[in-house]
């Protein structure tokens, strides 16, 4: 039921939502649910490698926006028919080593992933908060 409150691929602010009620309504939808807790990220490749660590990316992942965006989209892709995704970012920093210019650019990865998903009708959200 919560997913239908929410359009389908999109990013945004977690506000209301509970991580553990997010969990339960991909679970319930048949939806894949990647939850990455970034409290102890400081710099961007804290918060790639916490990305890439939470999400079980392969070992060969690059560390870097692009490659981030390339696991997010061509590589779950080619693994098959995909039944949709609920993405948690929690406690993005906010600070002078990832500042706003930096968490946008993060985030546009995971708007470009909704617009990849978005036209192959895969619902893709992405939910977010700052430390």
């Amino acid at each position: 039921m919560l997913l239908q409150t929410v359009r389908p691929n999109i990013v945004q602010a977690i506000r209301a939502y509970r991580v553990e009620d997010l969990m339960h309504a991909a679970q319930d939808a048949g939806q894949h649910f990647l939850y990455a807790n970034l409290s102890e990220a400081q710099s961007k490749q804290d918060v790639l490698e916490a990305i890439a660590q939470a999400f079980l990316f392969p070992a060969h992942f690059g560390k870097n926006l692009d490659a981030l965006h390339d696991c997010m989209t061509d590589l779950v892709h080619k693994s098959g028919a995909q039944p949709g995704f609920v993405v948690v970012l929690e406690q993005l920093p906010d600070n002078s080593k990832f500042d706003r210019e930096a968490r946008e650019q993060l985030l546009d990865v995971f708007r470009e992933a909704a617009d990849y998903w978005g036209d192959r009708k895969v619902q893709f959200r992405c939910f977010y908060s700052f430390q």
